[in-house]
């Protein structure tokens, strides 16, 4: 038997329009859909694709063990989401060997700080994986802002607020164009590493970028970030 196909299909930012046309035809013709969520609610990635799923499609919500409950750098994170990660892909796995396709739905891009990294690494050595890029929330939320994010020779870094703060001060101090990524609980230490790093006149915050409550605002104005927030630093680079 030939083995099917998981394609991990990137939906891009938040707006279904978003979408490239091989992403919107993936999923509209998926009879298997599979995509990670938070216990309880019903995801951002199956909110995406609302009213476009066929009618006989069969669903795989993948519900995290953990957000925010363990501190990440208690070993048991990496071990509990490890094994969640083993326990999703079988299912998975077992359609394509029966030669089933699946579609995984994945935000943004699937290869930019996504969940389906770690399908991808456990399924490819078994079955037949591909990837579908997708526009990433950065583009999104510099598109929001109105300024080009980069100019002429200017380099732009992307970190995670999650980094500890002398290296993310460093890092905001020595780029050009910054995009910050993973902000959530890590608010505060972004906003004392961006005033010690010189920045913070220059720095802004996108909510919810390509969606409708979408909001664009000064960094030095904001007392909590969403999820769905990320901060910019435009360069200010050689131009013509």
């Amino acid at each position: 038997m030939t083995a099917g196909t998981i394609h991990g299909v990137g939906l891009g930012p938040g707006s279904p329009d978003l979408m490239s046309v091989r992403a919107d035809r993936l999923v509209r013709n998926a009879r298997h859909v599979a995509y990670f969520r938070k216990a309880g609610k019903p995801g951002q990635a199956r909110r995406i694709v609302e009213g476009m799923l066929r009618a006989d499609v069969t669903e795989y919500p993948m519900d995290y063990p953990v957000t925010t409950e363990i501190p990440l750098s208690d070993p048991r994170y990496a071990e509990t989401l490890a094994a969640f990660y083993e326990d999703v892909a079988a299912p998975l796995r077992a359609l394509a060997e029966r030669g089933e396709d699946v579609v995984v739905l994945a935000e943004g891009d699937p290869f930019f700080y996504g969940s389906f990294m770690h399908l991808y690494t456990r399924l490819r050595p078994h079955v037949p994986v591909t990837v579908v890029p997708g526009i990433t929330g950065m583009s999104a939320a510099w598109s929001a802002t109105g300024t080009p994010i980069t100019w002429g020779d200017d380099v732009m870094t992307v970190v995670p607020a999650t980094l500890r703060e002398a290296a993310l001060t460093a890092r905001i101090a020595s780029t050009d164009a910054l995009v910050v990524m993973k902000i959530g609980q890590n608010l505060s230490k972004l906003k004392r590493a961006t005033e010690q790093a010189g920045r913070m006149a220059d720095a802004w915050l996108v909510e919810y970028a390509a969606m409708p409550d979408q909001r664009v605002v000064p960094l030095a104005e904001v007392e909590t970030a969403p999820y769905f927030s990320i901060a910019l630093i435009h360069g200010q680079g050689r131009r013509p």
